[in-house]
C-alpha cells in the first residue's frame, strides 16, 4: 500500500481514537456509565462495532470497552519515506476509525450536537433498513455511493446527484470541503433530500460517514444471515452483494483516508477528484483500491466501473432524468408548469389491446395543446390512451398494464402522476418543461418502459394523448364503459369461493406502510385492481407487486380477518400494522395511500357514514373537504371510523358489512349518488330494502353540509341507519 495513504489513515484513526476518548469522557462526566446508549429505532446497537466485534453496545460502559479493542488495533505510525507492500496496519487502522466514529456518533445523540437537526437524517431506522435494505438485495438498488466533502460548485453536486439517481444509486452524504458540503450544495441547487429521493444527507462530519457502513453491515446481518461478530462473512457479504464505493471530493484529510481505509475492508474503493496516491492492484476490493484525479463530469462512470456495478439503464428518449429514484418526487404548485385532472379538469388514462395490425410500434400522437401552447399554471384536460398488441397479450393483462402507468411516468425527474383510471392527476415541473419536456415524452416513457416491462407479452405500442376537452369527454365514455366491463366480470365470485387474495404494494413509493388485500368482493382502493388483476398480474410478474396470500384460518368472519392474510399485512407493512379487517371500517380498517376513487367517514351523530369522492371538492358534513380528508386517511395509516376505497366496492354485499353495509350510508354528493344510483337500488333490494326509497333517504349537498343538516334530512326520511344498532 502507498507509505503516504497509509502514514495518513493511522494518523487520522490515531486522531479518531482521541476524539472518541474525549467524547466518552464527557458522557460519563454528564450521564454516568449506566447511561443507555443507542442509535433510536435500531435492533443492532452501534451496527459497526455489533457486526464486527460481536460487541452489544447498550450502555456507555460498554464504549469503554471498544476503546480497549481500538488501541488494540491501532498499529504503529508509518515513515512516510519507508515502502510498505501490504495493506494490513492501513486496513486494521481504517476498522479502528470506524469503531470510533461510531462512539463519537453515539455520544453526540447523548450530550450533542444532536445528528438529526436541519437537513442531517443520521442513523437510519431499523423501518428505513428493512424497506430501502431489501433493495440491494433484489437488485432494485445496484449499490450506493459514500459522498463525503463537497463539489466545487453548485451545479457539479447537482450533476453527480443527478447521474447517481440515474443510475437508481443511493448517495449518502457525509462530511465538508472549506466549510460546506455536498447536501448543502444540493439543497441550494433545489434539489430535494431524503431516502424517497435516494439522497441521503447523514451528517455534515466525516464521522456521519459511519452511518453508510452501518447501513451495510446491517444489510448483512438483516438480509445475508450473517452473525454478529462473524467480521470475515460481513465483509465478504458486503464485497460480494452490496456494491458501494466511496466518492471524495475535495481535499483529502488524515481523518478522511482513516475512514477510507475502513470502507476498503468492506471492498468499497475510493475513486477521488484530487490528486492522491492510488493504489491500482486488486486484492480486497474486486477492482483498483484507490484511484484519483478524476473529472468531475466523469466521475460517477468511473465508479461504477471501479465497484464492478453492472446498471441496467432503460433508454427512454427524454429531456430529464429517468430512474426509480425519482418515483417519490413531488411537484409543488409553484413549482408546476401544468397540470392535467386532480379535481381541476377530466383526465383519464387506458390502455387497449388491439390486434397487430392496428398498432404502429413507437408512434406517439399529442391531439390538441401542446406545452409551448400554453401559460405556466395552465391547466388542461387530459386523456392517455396506449394501444397494445402482442401474441401473448390477453385482455385480462390490460387493467394490469395499465397501473403502471402511475409508476412509469413518476420515474421522469420533474414530472409527477397520482391516481388511476379516471381520477388521475398528472403535473409537468417548470424546470422539466424548460429542459424540453413536452407532453409526448408521456408517451415516449409509456412506450419505452411497456417494452421495458412486458417485452414477454407486449410486441407493438402506440400512444395517443388527447388534451381538447371535447375529445377527451367523449373518449372518456369509452373509457368508463371499459372499466364497468372489467369490474363486471366478478359478479358471480365471492371472498368465500375462494382461498387466496392478492396484495398490491404498487403505492408503497407514497405511502411505506400501505398494503392493500384485494378480494373479488373488495377491488383494490384505486379501483384499477380486481382480484383477477391481481391473478393476472401475478401471472405476468411473479416477483411484482401483486403476491398471492392464503387466506388460512379464519380469525373472525364478521370483521374479515384471517390468520396468514395479518401476517402478511404485519411482514409487507414493515411491521406496522399488524392486523386488517376486510369487511370494518371501525375495527382494524385498511390502511390507504392516496389513489383511492373515495373516502368513507364516521358521522357519530347520525349513526351512520357519509362517502366523498374524489371529484367533489366542496366542504363535507364531517368538516373536512376530500383534500384534507385524503391527508387525514392516506399515508399508509390506519384510522378506525375512515377508509379509502373504490367506487365499485360501495355496491359490495362486503361493504363495511361489520357496520350493517351500505345502510349506514347518510350522505354522500349527488353526482356520485346518480353515478352508482343502479347498483345502490340492486343491492339495498337484496338486502330487503326498498331500493329506489333508500337512495332518496341518503342526504347529498342539495339538503344537508353539516353534520346536524345531515341528522335532520335522515330523521324526517326514516333513514334505516337511525334505529340499527351503534356503530360502536
Amino acid at each position: 500500500m502507498s507509505r503516504i495513504i497509509a502514514s495518513a489513515a493511522i494518523r487520522g484513526a490515531y486522531d479518531l481514537a482521541n476524539e472518541a476518548r474525549e467524547m466518552l469522557a464527557k458522557v460519563i462526566e454528564e450521564k454516568g456509565k449506566d447511561c443507555p446508549v443507542e442509535f433510536p429505532n435500531t435492533a443492532y446497537c452501534l451496527p459497526v462495532i455489533y457486526s464486527m466485534l460481536g460487541i452489544e453496545v447498550s450502555t456507555v460502559a460498554d464504549m469503554e470497552t471498544v476503546l480497549v479493542e481500538i488501541d488494540g488495533l491501532l498499529p504503529p505510525h508509518v515513515d512516510e519515506n519507508v515502502w510498505t507492500p501490504y495493506l494490513g496496519p492501513a486496513l486494521d487502522a481504517g476498522m479502528a476509525a470506524l469503531f470510533a466514529e461510531e462512539i463519537i456518533e453515539a455520544c453526540k445523540y447523548l450530550v450533542g450536537p444532536d445528528p438529526v437537526s436541519g437537513i442531517w437524517l443520521g442513523a437510519a431506522d431499523d423501518l428505513i433498513l428493512r424497506e430501502r435494505g431489501i433493495q440491494f438485495v433484489d437488485g432494485s438498488a445496484p449499490g450506493f455511493a459514500a459522498i463525503v466533502g463537497a463539489a466545487p460548485d453548485v451545479q457539479t453536486a447537482v450533476d453527480i446527484a443527478l447521474k447517481c439517481q440515474e443510475r437508481s444509486l443511493y448517495v449518502f452524504m457525509a462530511g465538508e470541503t472549506n466549510g460546506t458540503t455536498m447536501s448543502e450544495q444540493l439543497v441550494e441547487g433545489g434539489i430535494q433530500l431524503g431516502w424517497e429521493t435516494r439522497l441521503v444527507p447523514f451528517g455534515k462530519d466525516i464521522t456521519a460517514a459511519v452511518y453508510a457502513l452501518g447501513f451495510a453491515a446491517r444489510a448483512a446481518l438483516s438480509f445475508g444471515g450473517v452473525q454478529c461478530g462473524d467480521f470475515h462473512r460481513n465483509l465478504i457479504y458486503n464485497k460480494d452483494r452490496v456494491f458501494a464505493f466511496v466518492m471524495a471530493l475535495g481535499e483529502v484529510t488524515d481523518r478522511w483516508y482513516a475512514t477510507a481505509a475502513g470502507a476498503i475492508n468492506f471492498g468499497f474503493p475510493v475513486i477521488a477528484d484530487t490528486d492522491i496516491p492510488e493504489i491500482l492492484p486488486t486484492g480486497v476490493c474486486t477492482y483498483e483500491h484507490v484511484v484519483s484525479n478524476i473529472p468531475h463530469e466523469s466521475i460517477v462512470e468511473k465508479c461504477i466501473e471501479v465497484r464492478g456495478l453492472k446498471i441496467k439503464i432503460s433508454e427512454i428518449d427524454i429531456p430529464v432524468a429517468y430512474s426509480p429514484a425519482f418515483e417519490g418526487e413531488r411537484i409543488r404548485k409553484d413549482e408546476m408548469y401544468v397540470e392535467f385532472g386532480g379535481q381541476r379538469t377530466p383526465a383519464f388514462e387506458l390502455l387497449k389491446m388491439l390486434d397487430n395490425s392496428e398498432v404502429e410500434d413507437g408512434k406517439v400522437e399529442v391531439f390538441g395543446p401542446e406545452v409551448d401552447s400554453v401559460e405556466v399554471g395552465a391547466k388542461l384536460p387530459l386523456a392517455i390512451v396506449a394501444e397494445v398488441s402482442g401474441r401473448k397479450m390477453q385482455s385480462d393483462f390490460e387493467p394490469v398494464l395499465e397501473r403502471q402507468f402511475h409508476t412509469f411516468i413518476n420515474e421522469a425527474s420533474g414530472i409527477w402522476h397520482m391516481g388511476q383510471r379516471d381520477i388521475i392527476w398528472v403535473r409537468l415541473g417548470i424546470e422539466a418543461v424548460k429542459a424540453g419536456f413536452k407532453i409526448a415524452h408521456l408517451g415516449t416513457i409509456l412506450h419505452g418502459m411497456l417494452h421495458d416491462q412486458y417485452s414477454a407479452i407486449v410486441d407493438k405500442v402506440q400512444v395517443k394523448i388527447y388534451t381538447g376537452e371535447e375529445e377527451v369527454l367523449k373518449l372518456r365514455e369509452e373509457a368508463l364503459a371499459i372499466y364497468t366491463a372489467r369490474n363486471a366480470r366478478l359478479a358471480d365470485m365471492t371472498d368465500e369461493s375462494v382461498d387466496t387474495f392478492y396484495s398490491c404494494t404498487l403505492c408503497q413509493s407514497f405511502a411505506p406502510t400501505h398494503v392493500c388485500v384485494i378480494t373479488p368482493e373488495r377491488s383494490g382502493l384505486c379501483g384499477a385492481y380486481t382480484w383477477l388483476d391481481g391473478r393476472a398480474a401475478f401471472e405476468i410478474t411473479p416477483t411484482g407487486p401483486n403476491q398471492p396470500i392464503s387466506k388460512g384460518a379464519p380469525v373472525d368472519n364478521k370483521l374479515g380477518q384471517w390468520e396468514k392474510v395479518n401476517e402478511f399485512i404485519n411482514s409487507a407493512s414493515q411491521g406496522k400494522i399488524e392486523k386488517m379487517s376486510a369487511y370494518s371500517m371501525i375495527e382494524d380498517p385498511m390502511t390507504s395511500c392516496g389513489c383511492f376513487e373515495c373516502i368513507s367517514a364516521l358521522l357519530p351523530s347520525t349513526n351512520g357514514i357519509m362517502i366523498v369522492g374524489r371529484e367533489f371538492a366542496d366542504m363535507t358534513p364531517c368538516g373536512m373537504k376530500f383534500s384534507t380528508l385524503a391527508g387525514t386517511v392516506g399515508g399508509g395509516n390506519q384510522v378506525p371510523g375512515f377508509i379509502g376505497h373504490s367506487k365499485y366496492y360501495i355496491a359490495s354485499k362486503k361493504f363495511i358489512s361489520a357496520e350493517g353495509g351500505i345502510q349506514r350510508i347518510v350522505w354522500m354528493p349527488a353526482a356520485l349518488k346518480e353515478e352508482i344510483k343502479d347498483e345502490l337500488i340492486a343491492k339495498a333490494n337484496e338486502m330487503g330494502l326498498d331500493g329506489e326509497k333508500f337512495v332518496t333517504q341518503i342526504a347529498d349537498e342539495t339538503n344537508a353540509v353539516t353534520e346536524e343538516e345531515v341528522v335532520e334530512v335522515i330523521s324526517a326520511n326514516g333513514h334505516p341507519a337511525m334505529t340499527m344498532d351503534s356503530m360502536f
